[in-house]
């Protein structure tokens, strides 16, 4: 451990394999330390399922759920977008070699104590049982507009100027209705809150053209999931580093990072110190440099059943909107199953997760969990939602986000793209990388 490295990036949850990916593609010396025995950090994939029952203290599973082996259960389930950033990623820096992947079959939004599939093209907003008749055409208009703009040519605006106007102007223009701004904010363009409403409505055409595209490449709906479950995306990468270069150490405890003058110059475990210019880690290595800005609760349901009102889909995602619950945030249910390989035949496994808003966080996600019918064993969990207190440019000590509670992984993607630009000054180059692979790695 005693050498000198460009960056050493402690934790192995998805956003640091990723850095850790990148910033050996970039060129960097790069070491990777985990105190864990096993990849993922929070976001591991555990296996077999007995020790998901021992980890939340449950009594251990009887023989109706299969062998134990045949789990692969995610503690912060994600989709991918198919057209979205952590799948360019994975494209340009080649570790679709390492994966494979499955469309997920449905994307539905909650109104009115029931799901609905999200529309997304004409012919969809016109048969969807989500608006009335008049409003479909509205709809509908507003998506043939949306798909038309392109940002460098005013004539496909229609008068309309999508950069100095915000969205409500928009909604205004096509006389879209409060319930219909309510799916297409939160389950096309997958805001978290209305804040984008008062923001440049060009921001929000680009979330629509990313789930429109998405969607486009594999029909049923935008999502993607890894087969065996997300705990295969941190190896890729860590796999990726490795090719480039990167150094890895499992099991090794961190002791300290070593700071002179306010800025780091090492990470220190026992006796041994390894020097270097930056430092990357998730918020549990510095309790002290991040502050609790939220929480999360996250319910694990396992299921013999697929989701009522679904076509017996075998994965899905339902958003169910903050105004349609009464709340600030959204609710998210995501499902996958045996057909990723993540649990024993005629099996499920089922997400529910929300910002916490109340002191009764399991209250606040029932009406996710509502929908998913009997419910064979259920694991609570509430975990801090924490952000770093600076952004490290002056210690040059780079600190990621907790997870939040969305099931896709947008958002991930934003937080390790900002820190690698901030980290690095530049924005990450992903043509570099194809070039450098083979033809066959493609």
């Amino acid at each position: 451990m005693d050498e000198e490295y460009d960056a050493i990036v402690l934790g192995t949850g998805l956003k640091e394999c990723i850095l850790s990916g990148m910033l050996s593609v970039s060129g960097k010396k790069v070491l990777h330390v985990d105190r864990n025995k096993y990849y993922g950090g929070e976001s591991a994939s555990i296996t077999p399922l007995e020790d998901l029952f021992s980890k939340f203290k449950a009594p251990p599973p009887d023989e109706t759920y299969g062998r134990g082996r045949e789990w692969n259960v995610d503690l912060i389930p994600k989709f991918l977008m198919a057209n979205g950033m952590l799948v360019k990623l994975l494209i340009h820096t080649g570790v679709t070699r390492y994966l494979e992947f499955k469309c997920v079959e449905g994307s539905y939004v909650y109104k009115s104590g029931k799901i609905s599939k999200v529309p997304i093209d004409q012919q969809e907003a016109l048969t969807s049982d989500l608006m009335g008749i008049f409003e479909k055409r509205r709809f509908r208009n507003f998506l043939i507009w949306v798909q038309n703009v392109q940002e460098d040519d005013p004539k496909t605006w229609d008068g309309f100027d999508p950069f100095s106007n915000n969205m409500q102007a928009l909604y205004s223009k096509f006389n879209i209705d409060k319930n219909t701004q309510d799916f297409t904010g939160h389950a096309l363009a997958l805001y978290r809150d209305d804040d984008y409403i008062v923001q440049s409505a060009i921001g929000t055409i680009r979330r629509i053209k990313l789930y429109s595209d998405s969607l486009a490449r594999y029909g049923k709906s935008p999502y993607l999931y890894p087969m065996y479950g997300l705990g295969e995306l941190p190896q890729g990468f860590a796999r990726l580093s490795a090719i480039y270069g990167g150094t890895y150490m499992l099991d090794k405890p961190i002791d300290e990072i070593v700071m002179e003058d306010g800025k780091v110059v090492g990470v220190r475990s026992g006796t041994e110190v390894a020097k270097c210019k930056q430092v990357f880690c998730d918020p549990t290595y510095v309790p002290d440099k991040v502050r609790k800005v939220a929480q999360v609760i996250r319910c694990i349901c396992l299921l013999d059943h697929p989701i009522s009102g679904t076509g017996d889909a075998l994965s899905t995602q339902i958003i169910i909107p903050q105004k349609q619950v009464n709340r600030n945030s959204d609710i998210y249910v995501s499902l996958v199953s045996h057909t990723h390989q993540v649990a024993a035949k005629g099996w499920f496994v089922a997400m529910v997760s929300t910002t916490v808003e109340t002191s009764n966080p399991v209250a606040e996600i029932k009406p996710g969990i509502d929908l998913l019918g009997p419910i064979r064993q259920k694991f609570f969990s509430v975990s801090d939602y924490m952000e770093p207190t600076d952004n490290g440019l002056d210690s040059q000590l780079f600190i990621s986000t907790s997870y939040d509670a969305t099931t896709h992984f947008e958002t991930t993607c934003l937080d390790v793209l900002d820190i690698f630009k901030r980290a690095t000054g530049e924005e990450f180059d992903f043509n570099k990388v194809k070039q450098e692979l083979g033809d066959e790695d493609q």
